[in-house]
Parts: structure tokens; sequence; C-alpha cells
């Protein structure tokens, strides 16, 4: 049996909607395929062979770290698979494949013809850096970061958020309103003066990063969340579940959040992209990530100091773009897929998606 045939009929009817806007569905696949080609970024950039045979052994660079010794070198440090030596070596005695793109995010070329940062050219397809780094390299790895961290950060969100604003949406009186007083003098903090003073004190990393931004990114969604419960709770099946003595929680997460996440799903993709862009502006003004990370925003700041070299910037650009651009479709969709006021014609009768009640 297909995965359609096992939907719900409103959960068929918004796949059916989201489906409808070609856009969003074909931004979706786009965004999908692209993700998933940065979670092979290892298979696709770097600057170990897939496989070797090495005097009639196999080897696995990209699982093993194998010293120099192992191929006729003096060090018993990690092989530069990219030295001269190396190479020459393996061309006598063996054999290796490659990935496509033979650097990873961080390696530096030494064999460059052209001091960088270099333009485009068949070793480097996008160009190096201003540190002799493959552009496309870390625009592969640097996708797949910024896709991860706005990933863990929005579920972060989505999770508080959904707590607390439906902790004062259900409740009401005075819990919402202490509740919202005490929102209100947080989202007041200075968030980005806080970041600044804290990178000046501590080094900071991905977990570091996503936790500071987990204190702040979650108030967005509150009030999307509270004021679905505050509707919710006086829907009759709601109170007809309170005079029954259900107890809170379970009125809560079973009559109360199905309805209030129609909403609230449509506001993920717009998290999503916010943190995208807050993490490429913080690399950007270099309160983000370590130096090094592949980063957009790292991207960027070098096109803005390399002028010189414009596909720095414009390929920093299209990235940001294509990426932003898909979120932005795909959120579209959502949105059409879980308005409760939108009508799609089924077989040539129109119906309306209405709140259910479990």
């Amino acid at each position: 049996m297909s995965a359609t045939m096992t939907l719900s009929p409103i959960s068929r009817r918004r796949l059916a909607v989201f489906r409808h806007n070609r856009r969003a569905w074909i931004s979706l696949w786009i965004f999908l395929v692209l993700f998933g080609i940065s979670l092979c970024a290892e298979l696709i950039a770097n600057d170990k062979p897939l496989i070797m045979r090495y005097d009639g052994q196999w080897y696995a660079p990209l699982l093993v770290d194998y010293p120099e010794t192992e191929f006729g070198g003096f060090l018993p440090t990690g092989t530069d698979y990219h030295d001269p030596f190396i190479i020459e070596q393996l061309e006598t005695h063996g054999w290796a494949l490659w990935p496509p793109i033979p650097f990873s995010y961080q390696t530096l070329d030494m064999q460059m013809r052209q001091p960088s940062p270099s333009p485009p050219d068949s070793r480097h397809w996008l160009g190096t850096d201003d540190q002799g780094r493959d552009v496309l390299a870390r625009v592969i790895y640097g996708f797949r970061l910024s896709v991860f961290f706005a990933l863990v950060l929005t579920v972060g969100s989505l999770v508080l958020g959904v707590v607390f604003g439906g902790i004062q949406g259900y409740f009401g009186g005075k819990t919402d309103l202490i509740g919202q007083r005490l929102i209100e003098i947080w989202s007041g903090l200075p968030v980005l003066f806080l970041l600044i003073i804290l990178a000046s004190l501590v080094q900071p990393n991905l977990w570091w990063l996503l936790g500071i931004m987990l204190l702040f990114s979650w108030l967005g969604l509150v009030d999307v969340v509270r004021a679905e419960f505050l509707r919710a709770r006086n829907l009759e099946y709601v109170r007809a579940a309170k005079a029954l003595g259900l107890p809170s929680h379970l009125i809560m997460r079973r009559h109360v959040l199905p309805n209030a996440m129609v909403a609230t799903l449509t506001f993920i993709p717009f998290l999503f992209t916010g943190a995208i862009t807050t993490l490429t502006a913080l690399d950007f003004l270099g309160f983000g990530l370590p130096p090094g990370s592949p980063s957009l925003g790292e991207l960027v700041a070098q096109g803005k100091n390399n002028l010189q070299a414009p596909w720095l910037g414009i390929t920093a650009f299209v990235s940001l773009s294509v990426m932003l651009s898909l979120l932005v479709f795909i959120g579209e969709g959502l949105r059409d897929a879980f308005d409760p006021r939108h009508i799609q014609a089924t077989n040539g009768t129109a119906t309306r998606i209405t709140p259910h009640a479990s």
C-alpha cells in the first residue's frame, strides 16, 4: 500500500494542495537533492582517495588514517595524499580512486598555478579563496552545516515555543499575563551585543552558538502557539473534555495541540530561513563559528574583502539566494496546505479543510 493511501483524508487533501503548488513541490525536491549531495560531502569533496591499492593491498583512506610510512614515506604522521612524493609512489606501486573534487573544505592547495584567490579553472571549478581553499568544497560542506544548524535550532525553538505558548494560551489568566511580561522582558535583551560580549570571553563553536541562539529564537513562535491555544480552548469538544474531568496535560496534548500545530507548522520554514540568515550574519561579522569552519558567512566576508576576485562574492550570493528561495517557496506551499480556509477542488467538488477534534 502506498504512503498516500495510508494518510487520513485531511492529510491527503493537504498533500494534494501542496503538490498543486508546483513551485513549492519542485523547490522541495531541489532542496532535498542539494541536501542529499551535502550529506555525501566526504564522498564528493575530499583530499583523501576514496579507495586505493598499493603493493597488492587495498586501503580505504576515508575510513582509516594511514601513516606516511605505509606508502614509503619517512614520517609516522598522517599521510598527505597531495604530497608529490606520495603521488609518485601511488602511480608507481598502485592506483587511487579520487572523489570528483580532490579537496576538502580545509585543504590548502600547495600546487596552485596562480596566487590565491585564484579564478575558476579545471582544478578548482569555482576557484579558491584567499587562503587557497577550494570554494566549491567549502560551499558543499557549508550548505550541510547551515542546514544542520538551522534544523537543530528550529526543532529546539519549536519545542520551547509550543510548551510555553501552549501553557500560556490554555490556562490564560494570570499565567498568560505573567508569561507575556516575562517574554517581553526577555525579548528586549540585545542579542547581538550579548553574543559580542560572550564571543570576547570564550571561543565560540557550533554547540555554544546553538545554545545561545536557542535562548531567543523560540520567542517569535510563542505568540502563534498562544493565539491558537486561546482559540482552541473554547471549542466545544475541549469544554466537553474538561467537563469529563480529563487532566489538563491530556487535553492539551490530544485535543488542543493537533489544531494548534496547523499554524505552527506553517511557521517552521521561516524559522529555518531565519536561523540560516542569523548564522550567516554572525559568521560575516566574525562572531559565529570558529575560523576555518565551512561557513557561507565567511565566504560572503571574503567576497567583500577581495573585490578583485568576484567569483567569491558571486558564489556566496548565488548559494544563499538559492537556499533561502527554495525554503521560502516550500514555506508558501505549507502555508497553503495547512490553511483551514483554503478551498481545494476534489473531483469537481469544493471541499473546505476544517479543524478537527480527536
